[in-house]
């Protein structure tokens, strides 16, 4: 098609390289993969039209440097750059690298994932918009005296966050006024030193909560939401499992989250795709705005297995230029999808990462079954980046279906050599709470209290 993209160089690696990849294939742009010395015998590296090495496997000289990938894309001549998620996909200062050398970029402008990325600013904007936001401080905190103001007006627990914070990363609970002041001090030099921003908000502690987020899709005139994702079953604010459409969510709620979601688009013109995320009360029934993620989520194959949206190919066209290609009468929620994200790491011993060769690897199949996934009998899961093996992502007519289908798929699905998380997912899948839905963000960690053993392969 003469009026997309001709080429695209993809800066990231793994599964979410080869699901772009692929996406291009199917549009007839050209894919340009960088990657380091780690990656050299990957699944992408071998299916990409053009593939060239950047750097050794250090990805701060590799993946996570801006110079290197921006100097690749103008030598390749790419037309844009796709940065997956993770790396380099929301930082602002590469993005604006990138459109001070006239390179496209699939995603957001520099401006908006600066704005978005600004979890104070973030919750300004949502509140001009309308959106429901956590009661806390109106912004940053820098002092004891405005915490305990704070405190009076919400009461205890409070949730300490670093502006800058993400992936779970730079948040502490509180209990009481004792420990308030030291827990302030102690949280704004954690994020000087991780996020080299001292900056901290307080909210309110939600003890009973569930993890629910909106896609959308936006052209930067016509915004689409695309349904929510359920992402709950967490360990430690890190998705294990995630499911659409949330099984608490009556027909109310969700038109509500999804108008609030379309609302905070167009409050700031966003572009491309996104993700807000909301908490949602399970006491009280209340949806509260979080965070928006302006890069494409690891979960978004939920949202592509029940709407039957293509968000990869959507994301091309609209970095293309091109007007979304649907409308929100065009969006139909249809049945229930489910996604495991399946991790080379050994539940028995804290999760740790366990990466090393695949001597054997067996796909599962079968009618709503799908295998995202980079790995191959013979390839070695690398050290030194995440330990991701693959998201198996089932399609059933409904839940209790798409539960069953899960755990038939998860019994084929074989990998050899090292040791996975799926069998984990598999007793959280078949637990009582989780079929019954009736379950918060802190379940997996009182099912690991009540475990002495999980089953292990590998």
């Amino acid at each position: 098609m003469s009026d997309l993209l001709d080429s695209v160089l993809i800066a990231n690696r793994g599964e979410i390289a080869l699901r772009v990849i692929r996406a291009c294939k199917e549009l007839g742009i050209k894919s340009i993969l960088v990657y380091s010395e780690g990656d050299k015998d990957s699944l992408p590296v071998k299916l990409a039209d053009k593939a060239v090495c950047i750097g050794p496997a250090n990805a701060a000289k590799s993946y996570n440097s801006p110079e290197l990938i921006v100097s690749a894309a103008m030598a390749f001549k790419a037309d844009a750059i796709h940065p997956g998620y993770g790396f380099l996909s929301e930082k602002p200062d590469f993005v604006r690298m990138v459109e001070e050398e006239n390179i496209g970029f699939v995603g957001p402008s520099a401006e908006h994932i600066g704005l978005m990325g600004d979890k104070i600013e973030a919750k300004r904007i949502a509140q001009a918009a309308g959106v429901p936001t956590v009661p806390g401080s109106d912004g940053v905190v820098t002092e004891i005296d405005e915490a305990m103001e704070v405190a009076r007006n919400t009461g205890f627990p409070l949730l300490i966050k670093a502006a800058a914070g993400g992936g779970g990363r730079g948040m502490r609970v509180v209990e009481s006024e004792d420990t308030l002041e030291k827990d302030l001090n102690e949280i704004m030099n954690e994020a000087e030193s991780a996020f080299n921003d001292p900056s901290v908000y307080i909210e309110r502690y939600l003890t009973d909560i569930r993890h629910i987020e909106i896609q959308v899709l936006s052209d930067g005139e016509n915004v689409v939401a695309l349904g929510e994702r359920d992402c709950t079953s967490q360990r430690r604010n890190q998705k294990l499992i995630e499911e659409g459409p949330s099984p608490v969510l009556t027909e109310e709620l969700r038109a509500g989250m999804q108008e609030a979601a379309v609302n905070l688009c167009k409050e700031v013109k966003y572009k491309n795709a996104g993700t807000i995320e909301f908490v949602f009360d399970n006491t009280e029934n209340k949806y509260y705005f979080i965070e928006m993620n302006t890069r494409i989520q690891v979960e978004h194959p939920v949202t592509e297995m029940i709407t039957g949206v293509d968000l990869i190919k959507e994301q091309l066209r609209i970095a293309s230029g091109q007007k979304l290609s649907i409308t929100q009468d065009d969006i139909e929620i249809r049945g229930h999808a489910i996604e495991c994200r399946i991790n080379a790491e050994d539940p028995n011993q804290n999760f740790a990462p366990r990466p090393g060769k695949i001597e054997h690897y067996r796909a599962p199949g079968g009618f709503g079954v799908r295998m995202d996934t980079h790995i191959e009998t013979g390839y070695t899961i690398p050290p030194f980046y995440d330990s991701m093996v693959g998201k198996l992502i089932v399609w059933a007519d409904d839940r209790d279906e798409a539960i069953d289908r899960m755990l038939r798929a998860i019994n084929e699905l074989e990998v050899e050599g090292v040791v996975t998380t799926a069998p984990f997912q598999a007793m959280l899948l078949d637990s009582d709470k989780f079929r019954s839905g009736e379950f918060n963000t802190g379940y997996v960690a009182k099912l690991l209290e009540g475990t002495d053993s999980i089953p292990a392969d590998g």
